[in-house]
């Protein structure tokens, strides 16, 4: 985690930012705290891309997305405000390096036992993803967070809906 920057906002909605957890090209991820002392990561879009407003509708979608999943297998959402002049969304803060990161940086290839068991909680991520109607579409190391309790999935950024009821395209096409 990095020091808050002059630049960045003491306070997104109702969380005190404690430090930047990262920066992409959507925006970036402060940890920050509830004013009930819960630990949260907040995601707040660059102002770029808050003026466009097919990108504020699927950041929206984004939100409705991840909300639809349960907070067993993925990082829960807690609030959002997709209308704010600089959209953002609050999840819990799930503790643990990025799957990359463990791999890459920190301890190469996993054992053959830790990869079964990896791989049994990314089946049990992607059912309850599924479950709630949703294909990830950017499932990629660095979007599976290793806990203690197993890998917990984030970024719904290009999710998809598997019913197309409920996906709002409005041109249709995808």
């Amino acid at each position: 985690m990095d020091g808050l920057a002059p630049d960045d906002p003491g306070w997104i909605g109702n969380y005190r930012l404690l430090g930047r957890l990262g920066e992409g090209g959507m925006g970036r991820v402060y940890l920050a705290r509830s004013d009930r002392g819960r630990t949260v990561a907040v995601k707040v879009v660059q102002e770029q891309l808050a003026r466009r407003p097919d990108f504020r509708r699927r950041f929206a979608q984004e939100v409705k997305a991840a909300q639809r999943v349960g907070g067993e297998w993925t990082a829960p959402v807690l609030d959002a405000d997709t209308e704010a002049a600089t959209p953002w969304v609050a999840t819990g803060y799930v503790a643990g390096p990025s799957l990359a990161e463990v791999v890459d940086k920190q301890y190469g290839p996993l054992p053959p036992n830790s990869v079964r068991t990896l791989g049994l909680g990314l089946v049990r991520a992607l059912q309850a993803i599924h479950a709630a109607g949703l294909v990830h579409r950017d499932l990629k190391p660095s979007n599976v967070l290793v806990t203690i309790d197993g890998p917990r999935v984030i970024d719904f950024g290009i999710a998809r809906a598997l019913d197309p009821a409920l996906q709002s395209s409005p041109t249709g096409s995808r």
